[in-house]
């Protein structure tokens, strides 16, 4: 195994673990969206933890080795396609963040009501349907697949 083809796995093991875990993500968020027990929307929110691990891995990994792969095939950071998708990629990085901390409150409100009665309640429906941090999270994958359309056709 060459220097290149360690440094290509490991960046395209990085993008699918980072497309995989907003896949995990959103999917359980769209769950959570469709139930009304509190016990219910937090095993949800909970495994949803695993999406985010695999989307900071998958992030970690991108970015280190897409780097190390810039380098290694000469073209360094200078291409405006790689500036374009390092932008994209913290941009997406950070609208996922945002997006994901309203999901955190909810999971904290529904621990809370899961410990008790387990009845429906508006606050933790507001906090799980809460539309600009859904809005932000989708925005987030959107952006990753702007950044996969440059890494496969890298315009001049």
């Amino acid at each position: 195994m060459t220097a290149y083809h360690f440094l290509l796995f490991f960046h395209l093991l990085g993008a699918f673990c980072f497309f995989a875990g907003g896949a995990v993500a959103g999917t359980l968020q769209l769950g959570a969206l469709r139930r009304k027990r509190p016990s219910e929307i937090l095993t949800l929110l909970r495994l949803t933890r695993v999406g985010v691990l695999l989307v900071l891995a998958g992030a970690v990994l991108t970015l280190v080795f897409g780097i190390a792969l810039a380098h290694h095939d000469g073209f360094g950071l200078t291409p405006g396609w790689i500036r374009a998708a390092l932008g994209l990629w913290l941009a997406s990085v950070g609208l996922g963040a945002a997006g994901g901390r309203t999901a955190r409150r909810a999971r904290y409100r529904a621990e809370e009501l899961a410990a008790g009665a387990d009845e429906p309640d508006d606050e933790l429906r507001a906090l799980v349907a809460h539309r600009p941090s859904l809005l932000l999270s989708w925005l987030s994958g959107g952006l990753l697949l702007v950044i996969l359309v440059l890494m496969v056709w890298r315009p001049a």
